[in-house]
């Protein structure tokens, strides 16, 4: 039976004990794995064990861990949507579910984007859903709902600093929302002088800032689906090698986020789940790296809560099946979609999941096949049960997440704090005040 490394987790907390010089971080890099609560990361950790090794490899989620975060939002729910915990990670203020950059009252509230380019710093943002989403919308927009997926939009060019657009680099999906038959936003920000790109195969062409990637009409495609997996981790060099090449006394302000962690935790699919764990946590290694080579550098992780009631194990059963996990090749959502009961049913399965169903189950999943919907449930239940991963719900829970930091200022971050308080402490460090 394999063990953690007791002598390795000995040297993570000795080198964790040691508090990093404190000066103030000259550059930021906000890094948020929406839906990522602790068993995501766990998962992760024995999803890519190598089990030839005597020990289980501990990841750079291990290595960067430094506290824990409630999530609640303004009311007696405990359970939070995206919007709320995006907005109090963005501006340190609690609101309610829906809400983007807004308070209880619907009054706009400062995030620390808005408040980094008014230090002169220049400002990114890199998602894997569109850039209206709830998390990075709270960075940029106010609104009352996040359904108001237009007007939110509108916001990236309509609400100036200094009389230019808060956000000099943004890369991620979205299209449907800045290209539309009512406003070209896109052709907008190419008047104000933004490179621009369509294709995530055109990223290579934006050469410098300001510039705006959108590449795909709503999210782009899912780790597990698409031809780039590592699209995340792409778009993150892009952007560090744009910010550093166009870098600027004051720094730059950098939110990143893996949007997908969350889609896959709604849908309950594990192998999705971890395909997006592993673009996040590669994005996090070529940041980390990004840090050590720039010790003026701050970075830190959060998720903004859980989705999915996540558990490593079924049913009484003792154990989690990260072998027939790994064998899936598409997401439940396209493998279901593309089901049909008049084709080989049989052998759709195990070219997908890469192990036959047992007769019982066959029948079972032709039987259920009746509505698209019901072919998912039938498709979820099973390759569940396969993997031996269990779920509690299709939404959002209220379990406390983890906080990982590395850098200028990042020992600010450890112990319990509120997610407010992450928000918060990165504007005392950015303002440079004195911490106790």
């Amino acid at each position: 039976m394999k063990k953690l490394s007791l002598l390795l987790l000995l040297c993570l907390a000795a080198q964790g004990s040691h508090a990093q010089a404190q000066v103030q971080p000259r550059n930021i890099i906000f890094m948020i794995g929406d839906g990522m609560g602790p068993a995501y990361t766990s998962g992760y950790r024995y999803f890519v064990d190598n089990p030839e090794t005597e020990a289980v490899d501990l990841t750079v989620f291990d290595r960067l861990l430094v506290g824990t975060a409630s999530t609640y939002p303004d009311d007696d729910t405990y359970v939070t949507d995206s919007a709320a915990s995006a907005t109090a990670l963005a501006t340190g203020v609690k609101s309610f579910n829906g809400a983007i950059g807004v308070d209880t009252e619907q009054k706009p509230l400062q995030s620390l984007l808005k408040h980094a380019k008014r230090l002169g710093k220049n400002t990114a943002l890199v998602v894997t859903s569109e850039l209206n989403h709830a998390t990075p919308a709270s960075f940029v927009a106010h609104n009352k709902s996040r359904r108001n997926k237009d007007a939110i939009a509108n916001d990236f060019i309509d609400i100036r600093i200094n009389g230019r657009p808060t956000v000099d680099l943004m890369l991620g999906g979205g299209q449907q929302y800045f290209q539309r038959s009512d406003r070209d936003i896109l052709q907008e920000f190419r008047d104000l002088g933004y490179q621009t790109a369509t294709e995530l195969s055109q990223l290579h062409n934006i050469t410098s800032m300001p510039a705006i990637g959108i590449f795909a009409d709503k999210g782009l495609t899912r780790a597990i689906d698409s031809d780039t997996p590592l699209r995340l981790s792409q778009m993150t060099s892009a952007a560090l090698a744009l910010l550093k090449k166009d870098s600027t006394e004051p720094g730059f302000f950098l939110m990143i986020e893996g949007s997908q962690i969350d889609w896959c935790g709604h849908a309950n699919d594990i192998a999705c789940a971890m395909r997006e764990m592993d673009d996040f946590a590669h994005s996090i290694q070529i940041v980390e790296k990004f840090v050590e080579e720039n010790p003026d550098t701050l970075l830190v992780i959060t998720a903004d809560h859980s989705t999915g009631g996540l558990s490593l194990a079924a049913d009484k059963e003792y154990l989690w099946r990260t072998e027939v996990i790994a064998q899936q090749q598409h997401s439940l959502a396209a493998f279901s979609r593309n089901l049909h009961k008049d084709a080989d049913v049989e052998k759709s399965w195990r070219e997908n999941f890469g192990y036959p169903l047992q007769a019982q189950d066959l029948v079972a999943l032709k039987e259920g096949m009746t509505t698209p919907d019901n072919t998912y449930d039938m498709v979820l239940k099973l390759s569940s049960r396969y993997s031996n991963t269990g779920w509690t719900t299709h939404g959002h829970d209220a379990v406390d997440v983890q906080v990982f930091a590395t850098g200028s200022g990042s020992d600010l971050f450890r112990g319990f704090q509120d997610n407010t308080d992450i928000s918060k402490k990165i504007l005392q460090l950015m303002e440079g005040e004195p911490r106790p």
